[in-house]
């Protein structure tokens, strides 16, 4: 009887492994690498980094995106300066292309980490039980509208990043609308932040520190919003729909 007892508790443990050791780099980076990825770091360092890049195209660009989709993946501190110093390093194009193909692979493998160690088995426990649970209920409302909700949740600049990584493998969201979604949904934010980080050449020369609330201003926001209501014209139909009939 405890042998059988303890194959289940095993095969938990051996689940909720990738998730553990991305809390745990996670946090580790959240004390140790604030410095490490921040805008000051990129400032002190902005000649090498680009006598570095100059002289190894190819490979600056691999590593770059290597880097970016580790901090993506682990959650580490310094996503916004990654996105900067990718446009300080490649200019907007293929800075902002090098960006979201960073963001897009580590966003991805955060969720399937996530919907392998934890998500299948809580979904598994809650449909058996009899009574629909409140993330049943949910679950049922987003997956109706799947890429709707998802692409909110890339455009609307108040959610965290990681927790739109997080929070759909969690409730039986599928890796096709997941990987579609964020590709694209972080394309707005990514050209806006892309365009300062390609500025901040002139920003060093006069000591000053980029505008990061850039995309909370009118001409930036406005569109932004307007890409929200887009996304959110199916939910609001289908909602409608189902109160008239």
């Amino acid at each position: 009887m405890d042998i059988m007892q303890d194959k289940p508790q095993k095969s938990i443990l051996k689940r909720s492994l990738p998730l553990g050791i991305i809390a745990l780099v996670a946090i580790t980076g959240a004390f140790f690498l604030r410095d490490v990825f921040s805008f000051e770091a990129l400032r002190d360092n902005r000649e090498a980094l680009l006598a570095w890049r100059d002289n190894n195209i190819v490979i600056a660009s691999l590593v770059f995106i290597g880097v970016y989709i580790c901090v993506t993946a682990f959650s580490l501190p310094g996503a916004l300066v990654m996105t900067l110093t990718g446009g300080f390093l490649f200019g907007i194009f293929p800075g902002a292309l090098y960006n979201v193909l960073g963001a897009s692979i580590g966003a991805t493998l955060i969720f399937l980490a996530a919907k392998t160690s934890l998500g299948d088995m809580l979904r598994a426990k809650l449909h058996s039980d009899n009574k629909e649970s409140v993330l049943e209920k949910m679950e049922k409302e987003i997956q109706s509208n799947e890429i709707s909700y998802l692409f909110l949740t890339r455009l609307v600049p108040a959610i965290p990043f990681f927790v739109a990584n997080l929070a759909p493998a969690f409730l039986g969201v599928s890796l096709r609308n997941f990987v579609l979604t964020t590709f694209f949904g972080i394309i707005p934010g990514s050209l806006v932040y892309t365009s300062v980080g390609a500025g901040l050449g002139d920003v060093f020369a006069a000591g000053e520190v980029p505008n990061l609330g850039i995309i909370f201003e009118p001409q930036i926001l406005g569109p932004i919003i307007g890409l929200c209501v887009l996304a959110a014209f199916p939910i609001i139909l289908s909602k409608f729909k189902k109160r008239t009939s």
